[in-house]
């Protein structure tokens, strides 16, 4: 197939082409249209071939290779998808894992052997995995006559390593037997000597590259973290496959937290180029020298007790913590790249992402090795040239400390994004005394500004409406805000255990602005709508698979001014809601968690569906919600009070920061980790397909786990 449309003309002979010329080319032009229907036959038949291989094949064709081999997809983890939709492509992916069809035969060839399980975890369910074997971990007597000294050893109070990882995957002390089954799902047991482990990581480790540190002034100006918002994170291995598909996957082949003895014992493995963290100092001269592993200190900086001597650097990787000698500060700059550990790719980082943009715009980089280095030069340059669809892109990870005034003119589009596998950082301060000093956008009638792959702290993001000379607001019709992928800090920013500095602060303010607002795999805190003139039309909100935060379940989450009812009519779909949600309606809520009341104020428009809404609420007809369906299954109160109770979501941790942010807890109730429409999770996690591939992942343990075994799922994050 090639995309020249005359390759059918040209074969023709000269002699039909100059006659066809004379004529001014009318059969050029009938064969122009006939290739492109001999493209399209060309390409299904090239397409027909790619189907044959399951390499190359259609996610539709997939379960008919299975079929050939003999794969059986696991009946218990759900139904296909539809396939026209997207949402039903991505839940198929799940369900039937092309890795797990490709692998088949060769899981059948090794089945029995430990690696396999570590293999099947990884192919079935997208999980990293280690697989013990728990009867290696028995304290028992052994037999003079066959002696094996590292088996089963008891407790050696000294050895600090092996009581860090006592109980963890990679124990290795010796244990009495615990007679309960690994694969009970009412009460799991490990030590016996049918019993395999399968230890599971659910959370990823992603990177940040070369973005400053953050000092912490109030502790010492020779204080700084790894987390540029000044929070204390645990620092995560990057993980590197094993070499051998035999082996037996280690500390540095999972993405793991960092424990202080292993930094300590393999300092060279962990820190360097291309390796779990590193960090560079500044020069006199403006250039980043890095800094070498042999003055790197291993420490535990609780408190900052701990100060390190002279010429040397501590790092706490536990705590995300840097401590310089207090006499011998860094004076122009201190800039890391490490991992930190998240569930999925939601807020901006640096993972791949798709770029949209219109097909005729103008663009702006901006970044280290760019001509523009600051976000201002390029909104300069915007300002002067004012094109009518501009992108101003943000090629580094860095941090841009400064003042961001945006003015859309009529008709025009401006986006402010990151580049892809980038995560730029944007820190309002407290620039002027008499004005807000948050990012500010003013949107004329029919302008669109997008922020896109942004981290912004330190202030919110504030949208206004035009106004004329009389400052009366203009009709904005068609005007429009999208948040995408990236994250406003809930409460602004962050203090060092994750609690926010300015929780009752809206992240996102918009003043008679009524355009439509977009929020689309993000992290934002609370949204606050404000109209001092009420329109016929409300604002419209459409949410999804995001994080609304408000920092507390009984503070303003989606509302306008002092909790009353903001005049939008919202859609809200796989998100979680932190909370109360006060509207004019409630279009549509679906696989969605709201911990806090929700008031709609025309109940009789819209629906809530598959979701959990906090009792209490005002909402239009709900489906299939909880714990309506738990409390409509029994009679007395006191029952519906303890159901009410039961199906309470349940979270890991509600601050952000934290790696397990917004992560449903293993005791939630399985109503809610299975309450959404496609038995997916309910909330901003939904597709992740966590419960699908876990039930993929217990089918093909039993299969493949040699008889008189037991293989239970442990999960490690």
């Amino acid at each position: 197939m090639t995309p020249n449309p005359d390759r059918l003309y040209e074969l023709l002979p000269v002699i039909y082409r100059q006659r066809d010329a004379e004529q001014n080319y009318p059969l050029r032009d009938f064969l122009r249209v006939l290739s492109e229907q001999v493209n399209l036959v060309e390409a299904d038949i090239a397409q027909l071939y790619e189907n044959w291989f399951i390499e190359t094949a259609q996610d539709w064709a997939v379960p008919y290779i299975g079929d050939l081999i003999g794969y059986r997809p696991v009946h218990e983890a759900g139904q296909p998808g539809d396939v026209t939709t997207a949402q039903g492509k991505q839940r198929n992916k799940i369900l039937i894992p092309r890795r797990e069809v490709a692998n088949t035969i060769g899981y059948r060839r090794r089945k029995g052997t430990l690696a396999l399980l570590e293999l099947l975890a990884n192919d079935v369910a997208g999980w990293p995995a280690r697989a013990v074997e728990f009867y290696k971990l028995l304290g028992w007597t052994q037999a003079l006559n066959h002696l094996r000294p590292m088996r089963g050893q008891t407790v050696d109070l000294r050895r600090g390593g092996a009581l860090d990882r006592l109980n963890q995957p990679f124990d290795e002390l010796g244990h009495t037997v615990d007679v309960r089954r690994i694969d009970s799902r009412h009460s799991q047991g490990r030590n016996n000597i049918p019993s395999v482990g399968v230890f599971v990581w659910r959370l990823k480790a992603y990177s940040v590259t070369q973005t400053s540190a953050y000092c912490r002034e109030e502790a010492g100006p020779h204080c700084f973290t790894f987390s540029v918002l000044g929070n204390d994170t645990p620092l995560y291995t990057h993980a590197v496959r094993e070499t051998n598909p035999t082996d037996i996957a280690g500390e540095m082949n999972l993405p793991v937290p960092i424990r202080r003895r292993a930094f300590d014992a393999r300092k060279t493995d962990y820190y360097g180029a291309g390796k779990s963290m590193k960090i560079w100092l500044g020069t006199r001269d403006g250039k980043r020298e890095p800094l070498p592993v042999s003055r790197i200190i291993p420490a535990d900086l609780t408190g900052w007790v701990y100060t390190p001597p002279r010429g040397y650097v501590a790092v706490d990787p536990v705590l995300g913590r840097i401590a310089f000698p207090p006499r011998h500060l860094p004076k122009y700059g201190v800039w890391v790249s490490y991992y930190y550990g998240f569930s999925a790719d939601i807020g901006g980082g640096e993972y791949d992402r798709a770029l949209s943009h219109p097909p005729t715009h103008t663009r702006y980089a901006v970044g280290t090795g760019e001509k523009l280095k600051r976000l201002s030069d390029a909104l300069a340059i915007w300002r002067k040239e004012q094109p009518e669809h501009a992108v101003i892109e943000i090629t580094d990870s860095g941090v841009y400390v400064e003042p961001v005034v945006v003015d859309l003119a009529e008709h025009q589009t401006l986006q402010i994004r990151a580049a892809n596998r980038k995560r730029p950082i944007i820190r309002l301060l407290d620039w002027q005394t008499d004005l807000p000093d948050s990012l500010s956008v003013i949107l004329a009638p029919d302008s669109h500004f997008t922020l896109d792959g942004i981290l912004l702290t330190g202030r919110g993001m504030q949208v206004r409406g035009a106004t004329n000379e009389d400052d009366q607001p203009l009709t904005n019709g068609g005007a429009g805000v999208t948040i995408r992928h990236s994250t406003l800090v809930p409460g602004w920013s962050l203090h060092g255990d994750c609690a926010p500095h300015r929780p009752s602060e809206p992240s996102l303010e918009m003043i008679n602005a009524p355009a439509c607002v977009t929020i689309d795999h993000s992290i934002v805190g609370a949204v606050r709508i404000v109209m001092d003139t009420v329109r016929e039309d409300p604002l419209p909100v459409h949410v999804f698979d995001s994080v609304i935060d408000a920092t507390r379940a009984d503070n303003d989450a989606l509302c306008g001014p002092a909790g009353h009812l903001a005049h939008a009519v919202a859609t809200i779909a796989r998100s979680t809601v932190i909370g109360c949600v006060c509207l004019h309606a409630l279009e549509l809520a679906e696989d969605s968690i709201f911990m806090g009341t929700v008031g709609v104020g025309r109940r009789q428009i819209g629906c809530v569906r598959f979701s959990y809404v906090t009792p209490g609420s005002r909402t239009p007809r709900r489906y299939h919600c909880q714990p309506d369906l738990v409390e409509a299954a029994v009679v007395s109160e006191t029952d519906k009070a303890h159901e009410r109770l039961r199906v309470r979501p349940q979270f890991n941790s509600v601050r952000y920061g934290t790696p397990t942010y917004c992560q449903l807890a293993l005791s939630c109730a399985e109503e809610i980790r299975r309450g959404a429409e496609d038995e997916a999770e309910m909330g901003v996690f939904h597709d992740l397909y966590q419960p699908h591939r876990e039930a993929n992942l217990r089918a093909r343990l039993d299969e493949f786990t040699p008889a008189e075994m037991n293989a239970g799922i442990i999960f490690a994050s």
